[in-house]
């Protein structure tokens, strides 16, 4: 079980990051190879303020750095292993959702 105050600040983080389907595309791209915002927002569809509110969220989160590049910046996530941890939850949760353990899934809408 988490006790520590620490990890579970980390998990909060996380979890907050991913509340939002915006900040999930941009992991989800982020993933895939460092990108700048204005690359971001034309693949995201989004405009460039709404990505910069996103980005700032997962700065402050810890998930996603930046790079000075010249005059520009760079994002990419901040640890290699997020990337893994997203497709370990996006394993993880398509195979929750196709299992359906739950003898009452189709009733209830749950599991």
């Amino acid at each position: 079980m988490l006790t520590l105050a620490a990890d579970i600040d980390v998990l909060a983080r996380f979890g907050r990051a991913l509340a939002d389907p915006i900040r999930c595309r941009i992991l989800l791209a982020l993933r895939e190879a460092p990108a700048y915002p204005s690359e971001l927002a034309d693949a995201l569809g989004i405009s460039r303020t709404r990505l910069s509110n996103h980005l700032a969220c997962l700065r402050d989160c810890g998930l996603v750095t930046t790079v000075a590049d010249g005059r520009r910046t760079r994002y990419e996530l901040a640890d290699a292993r997020l990337g893994h941890a997203l497709d370990d939850l996006h394993t993880a949760v398509v195979a929750v959702h196709t299992d359906r353990t739950c003898p009452d899934a189709a009733e209830k809408g749950c599991c």
